[in-house]
């Protein structure tokens, strides 16, 4: 093999088109742009979603809804995951290791979903009201740090 040699595979490429290069190469004159108007000149450009300077359809709509940039960090917890975990003492780390909770998560929550029926100890994690009722029904404890 020699690098002189070497050379695409047949159909590969194609040769580059010419335009405006007169009437026999069939892309002469407008070479394919057209007559007249922005698009037809050199430099004519205009961004994604402009309209001829009529207000954008994205800008004409109204804004609607929030979509939080900490949902995936923010993880919810059942009180039927808590009774499946194997230690007594619960926190964010231990909800992790359990694979409760995603390993990326910062925060997490346990709601009222489920039954508790054994006396844990909840650690720097949330509850909602329902949840820590019910975890201090069954003899448990909620410690906010």
């Amino acid at each position: 093999m020699r690098l002189n040699k070497l050379k695409p595979a047949t159909g590969a490429k194609h040769a580059a088109r010419r335009v405006g290069r007169g009437i026999g190469s069939g892309l002469g004159k407008t070479a394919g742009r057209g007559h007249k108007g922005q698009k037809s000149r050199s430099g004519g450009f205009h961004k994604t979603g402009f309209e001829g300077g009529q207000m954008p359809l994205q800008r004409r709509l109204p804004k609607r809804g929030f979509l939080s940039l900490t949902r995936a960090f923010n993880a919810q917890v059942r009180l039927s995951d808590l009774e499946r975990m194997p230690v007594d003492e619960i926190d964010l780390l231990s909800l992790q290791q359990a694979g409760v909770v995603p390993g990326l998560a910062l925060s997490a929550k346990v709601i009222l979903s489920g039954k508790l029926t054994r006396k844990i100890t909840l650690r720097g994690v949330g509850a909602t009201k329902g949840a820590k009722l019910a975890i201090e029904a069954a003899g448990g404890t909620v410690v906010t740090e």
